[in-house]
């Protein structure tokens, strides 16, 4: 498998789930200026934050194995 295919999934994932943080605060942002806020939907998109964070992180972990896998390669034939 070559590492290219790792790379490119994983941040493709980092850069979904930072679009997602962005697409959710602003949510976020525009029901705070709006005289109906409905709680449920502020919790919803809180947890969504969440999410969108984790997916961020879990992309990123992926990328740095990758980083670490090619680190040992190199080391191990040079």
């Amino acid at each position: 498998m070559a590492i290219n295919s790792i790379v490119g999934p994983a941040l493709q994932g980092i850069q979904r789930g930072f679009q997602g943080m962005r697409r959710v605060a602003s949510e976020i942002a525009s029901a705070s200026q709006t005289e109906k806020q409905n709680p449920t939907d502020l919790s919803r998109a809180m947890v969504e934050m969440n999410q969108q964070a984790h997916q961020a992180k879990a992309s990123a972990q992926v990328l740095k194995a990758a980083d670490d896998t090619i680190g040992t390669l190199f080391d191990e034939h040079v």
